[in-house]
């Protein structure tokens, strides 16, 4: 199984930027999608972006569109996600998440997968 690791969270003023950025190890990354996810607390996580590795086609919901940008770098095994024009609606935690392709093909970014890493905090101030 693939493992995932989040940093670049931070504290930033809003309409600011930041880059996040997660590794995997394990095993082949472009047997999957990675997907960021959100979650304050009280609140159910929720899909913000997915990449499909192998072909890079790429998913945004609606509340980040024109926000941030999804990548990935498959030579080093890595998804950033950079955000841009953050809001402090955009506060929460970030979690990278790995998502067969099959199942990625069928269900898309929604997919559920129970798999929560330590995620990193962004924390946008108005």
């Amino acid at each position: 199984e693939v493992q995932l690791v989040e940093s670049g969270g931070g504290l930033v003023q809003t309409g600011g930027s930041l880059r996040l950025s997660c590794a995997a190890s394990g095993q082949a990354f472009d047997n999957y999608a990675i997907g960021w996810f959100r979650q304050v607390p009280g609140k159910e996580r929720e899909a913000v972006s997915c990449i499909n590795t192998r072909d890079a086609s790429t998913y945004y919901a609606d509340f980040v569109k024109g926000r941030f940008t999804i990548s990935s770098d498959n030579a080093k095994n890595t998804v950033s996600l950079q955000m841009s024009k953050l809001k402090p609606e955009d506060t929460a935690v970030y979690y990278c998440v790995p998502i067969r392709l099959t199942l990625y093909h069928e269900i898309g970014c929604e997919a559920p997968v129970d798999y929560r890493g330590k995620g990193t905090l962004v924390t946008v101030s108005s």
